[in-house]
């Protein structure tokens, strides 16, 4: 394999050229690599837009206006729904696995271990651990929720349990199992590390709520308080919920109606307000370091009259600081960011073919508007306008004043002040995904994802672009396979390092998924 190491080897260093084509060659003693190009598990299109080539290398894509380089971003309690901690002291510092390899048989996938993966790594590769939990789940689709980085672990919430997983290797370190699956998890969790999820009111698959708050620790795994939210009518339905914490408050809409809670202890503090009643009605929430309520309004006549209007709440009062009101015939989409608050906005008839990325100044006064169309950004990566929560918008990061767009076949950054694009870069064969503003002059760090043909990785982008790029990782390619099959699905960067899981995996036995995979810096 000399000669494909020296070619890897001088990518790195030229990476902005366009090789020749080339066959795919399987990664020599590696079972887990695609053999000859074989494309990876069947998902979501939208992660790898409309199917990427052979060609192993980033190209320039645009030049924009205004002389700028814009680059393209089990046990119980007493209380029976009450879930209790469950310690899994994996002390052995080896990441989780099936102990007894699976028999290989067509149509089955083994998930490869973390040692398999590490001894097949190239000098210079980022090393990698990989966590693939063998609780079984139903037939069907599960999504897995937000990530959270607390100390020196990542939690996550997957069907019916909260676990979590040391950064530096992966070990399971807590969990806490659920009477039903998860529904709905806040985006943030309180400064002293603290969440409350919302879990269904039974494990069937239709006809039941989202209306049990539970309180969990993620510092100690130790779960809090519980409590089932209430309903009086068609107003304040659970059959949706969403949640935001901002500081030590929890905001809970459900239905038409908003209300906040504490976190520390679920004492109920204040409704939201809801103004214009019967015209405007809470419709979503946003936390961090501010909160803010999304309300739709006038949905009871033509789309073209309908409005969205967003509020700054004081968590601690109730009080509104400010409110920002969509013209006629557009809506709010997301909360890409609560400081500076940067929100994107669609057309109410036209949705996301119409959409754009709009700043708020002080007072929740519009600041600026980008629209990103022209250079071929999609909303969210292709999402669509009703997937997730107000903070969830694959391809998006926010830094002082940049937006970053990608999640497809090209990341660009847009200032702020100006709405103009100030570099975009392009890939042939991989999904570019902002994780962050990094090394100023609207510098970031992207995610290249894995794909059938090529590793994936992270660089660093500036001003400059194309010509800026700096590799931060680079991941063995024994992990591609693996890797490509997530799609990006959720990301977090800590510490310089990625933990990379799916967005939803599928409970058959025959598709196995790997539950968490994540890259750091060579020992």
């Amino acid at each position: 394999m000399p000669h494909q190491h020296q070619h890897q080897h001088q990518q790195q260093h030229q990476p902005w050229y366009r090789p020749r084509r080339q066959q795919q060659q399987p990664v020599a003693d590696n079972p887990y690599a695609p053999e000859g190009g074989t494309p990876g598990p069947p998902g979501r299109g939208r992660r790898f837009g409309k199917g990427p080539g052979i060609a192993t290398a980033l190209v320039l894509l645009l030049l924009a206006a205004g002389g700028g380089l814009y680059a393209v971003n089990g046990g119980r309690s007493a209380d029976p729904r009450r879930p209790v901690a469950q310690e899994e002291p994996r002390a052995s510092g080896k990441p989780s696995a099936d102990p007894t390899p699976a028999v290989r048989t067509p149509g089955t996938r083994r998930v490869p271990t973390s040692q398999e993966i590490n001894a097949h790594r190239a000098p210079g590769d980022a090393t990698a651990w990989i966590f693939n939990d063998p609780t079984d789940l139903p037939r069907r689709s599960i999504e897995f929720h937000d990530l959270w980085i607390v100390g020196d672990t990542v939690v996550q919430a997957v069907h019916r349990k909260v676990s979590a997983h040391r950064l530096s290797d992966g070990a399971e370190v807590w969990s806490v199992p659920l009477p039903a699956p998860v529904c709905e998890t806040p985006v943030d969790a309180t400064p002293d590390g603290k969440v409350v999820l919302a879990y269904k009111s039974s494990q069937a698959v239709h006809g039941n709520r989202c209306n049990q708050l539970q309180m969990i620790d993620l510092r100690t795994g130790k779960p809090g308080w519980h409590k089932e939210l209430s309903e009086t009518g068609p107003r304040d339905d659970t059959i949706t919920v969403n949640t935001a914490i901002s500081g030590d408050v929890l905001a809970v809409v459900q239905g038409m109606r908003a209300a906040a809670y504490r976190v520390g202890d679920g004492a109920k503090l204040y409704d939201i307000p809801m103004e214009n009643p019967g015209r405007c009605h809470p419709d979503d929430v946003a936390g961090g370091s501010r909160l803010l309520v999304k309300s739709d309004c006038a949905i009871d006549v033509d789309r073209g009259k309908s409005y969205s209007q967003l509020r700054e709440i004081d968590p601690r009062t109730g009080t509104v600081l400010w409110r920002h009101r969509t013209a006629q015939g557009w809506q709010v989409g997301k909360v890409l960011s609560a400081d500076p608050v940067v929100i994107t906005t669609f057309h109410a008839e036209e949705r996301t073919d119409n959409w754009r990325v709009v700043a708020l100044g002080p007072g929740g006064k519009p600041r600026t508007t980008v629209d990103a169309r022209p250079k071929g950004f999609t909303y969210c990566a292709g999402e669509g306008s009703s997937d997730e929560n107000l903070q969830n918008c694959s391809g998006a990061a926010v830094g002082d004043d940049t937006v970053f767009l990608g999640g497809t076949d090209r990341v660009g950054a847009y200032d702020l002040g100006t709405g103009k694009l100030v570099w975009g870069v392009k890939s042939e064969d991989s999904t570019l995904h902002p994780l962050r503003a990094q090394g100023g002059e609207s510098g970031a760090l992207v995610y290249e994802a894995a794909s059938p043909s090529r590793p994936g990785g992270i660089v660093q982008l500036g001003k400059g672009g194309a010509e800026t790029k700096r590799q931060v990782l680079r991941h063995p390619a024994s992990a591609r396979a693996t890797e490509a099959g997530m799609l990006a699905g959720r990301l977090a960067w800590t510490n310089d390092r990625i933990v990379i899981t799916p967005s939803v995996v599928y409970g058959d036995d025959a598709r196995s998924q790997a539950r968490m995979l994540s890259f750091g810096p060579e020992h």
